[in-house]
């Protein structure tokens, strides 16, 4: 029996994606809602929501990133001139976001500098994860196996478009995490939040969903021609199921379950976008296998992922479960300095 190894390494990549857009996606979505808190002590409590696990969920980013370099190069050397500038940008502001992070926690004159930039490293690293996202969906220029394209090529009403509705995904994300965490009025604000951002992102996911295959023939081709419809019309029925019972819960006030159908919002539409491009790791380019490394370079990049990835899921598991429930006064991260 042949393993394929190339395979194995693009769904290890597409594990540590999803886990990064979800946990670092509600910790950046926290950043975002800053301004819908109403002073210093209540951005407090936001933050201690998060203190305990907020930096060991960019791990999986870092993974990701080290599998696509060392186990699909071709792809790696076509998608970073491509996609440079948003790279960059999304680097900075998650370097300034640390910063701010651990600024404000000691700050006392300056808090206010540390919380304007919190909020903003928070919204420019989640709008750059959406310029990443179009620049691929509308496709990168490749000739002869390399970029052959602008460094502006991603540029586009588009890219603001999903840029937008990914601010707007990890504020739904950032709210209901807080709904699970925290009482009283911020318990309140929260609610509010989240059904502000869910009408927002759904209305941005419809257009998304009217634009892009005007924009890419291939997805048009894929979704509308013949039978396929019937196989890939499942992505977008649970996605209405999760927001519809997202909406109900969070109309009685329910505090457990919205942060997992937001959770579900995502991974429907991270299994569109997976259905739309299979099997290409550039859309419509350059497939999985054609951009792989050697099956010796794959299964010496696979050993010792396969025994970080189980360590990095215990570590996590056990940090959520240590920090569950409700953030008090004591429970946050002054606590644990």
């Amino acid at each position: 029996m042949e393993f394929d190894f190339a395979l194995i390494s693009f769904a290890v990549i597409g594990f540590g994606l999803i886990m990064y857009v979800i946990l670092d996606g509600f910790d950046l979505g926290v950043g975002i809602l800053f301004p819908f808190a109403s002073n210093e002590e209540v951005r407090d409590s936001m933050i201690n929501s998060i203190a305990p696990v907020w930096d060991g969920n960019e791990t999986w980013l870092i993974m990701g990133g080290a599998i696509l370099f060392a186990g699909f190069p071709q792809a790696y050397a076509i998608v970073l001139p491509a996609l440079y500038i948003p790279i960059m940008l999304m680097l900075f502001s998650l370097i300034f976001r640390g910063v701010a992070f651990e600024f404000r926690m000691k700050a006392n004159e300056s808090k206010f500098l540390w919380t304007a930039v919190f909020f903003a490293a928070s919204f420019m690293a989640a709008f750059s994860q959406g310029l990443l996202l179009a620049g691929l969906i509308a496709g990168i220029n490749v000739e002869n196996g390399e970029f052959a394209g602008g460094p502006f090529d991603w540029v586009s009403p588009f890219a603001l478009i999903v840029g937008l509705a990914m601010v707007c995904g990890y504020g739904l994300l950032g709210a209901t995490w807080l709904i699970r965490k925290t009482e009283g009025d911020l318990l309140a604000m929260s609610f509010r939040a989240s059904k502000i951002f869910l009408v927002a992102i759904l209305i941005f996911m419809a257009i998304v969903s009217i634009y892009t295959p005007k924009l890419v023939p291939e997805i048009e081709a894929r979704w509308f021609s013949g039978e396929n419809i019937f196989y890939l019309l499942p992505a977008p029925i649970l996605g209405l199921v999760c927001s519809v019972r997202l909406w109900i819960d969070l109309s009685t006030k329910r505090e457990d379950s919205p942060f997992f159908w937001a959770i579900g919002l995502f991974l429907t539409g991270y299994l569109g976008l997976g259905v739309s491009f299979w099997p290409y790791i550039v859309p419509f380019e350059v497939t999985i296998w054609d951009a792989a490394s050697p099956a010796s370079s794959q299964l010496f990049l696979l050993i010792p992922i396969l025994f970080i990835m189980p360590l990095t899921l215990a570590y996590s598991w056990y940090s959520y479960r240590v920090f569950r429930g409700k953030v008090t006064d004591v429970s946050g991260y002054s606590a644990h300095k």
